[in-house]
């Protein structure tokens, strides 16, 4: 089963986005900012992760370029 994160600020987009992705069977984490993003990131090795640009705390580039330092996690932006 592929694992998950998706990360935007949006609670709603969110929970659509989750409902769809685990409608296809698979395993999803949500964050709501940049900073729980990379708390999960680090705690979860996942196979794809969703990430928004326009995030609180730290943007999505500022995220991506973080997890590229510990992961090569499948990102889109």
């Amino acid at each position: 089963m592929a694992r998950v994160l998706v990360v935007d600020d949006e609670k709603l987009i969110v929970k659509g986005i989750r409902f769809s992705l685990e409608q296809d069977g698979m395993d999803v984490d949500c964050a709501y900012d940049g900073e729980e993003a990379l708390v999960l990131a680090k705690q979860t090795e996942y196979d794809v992760v969703l990430l928004d640009v326009m995030l609180p705390k730290y943007d999505g580039y500022e995220v991506c370029q973080a997890i590229r330092e510990f992961s090569d996690m499948l990102l889109s932006c």
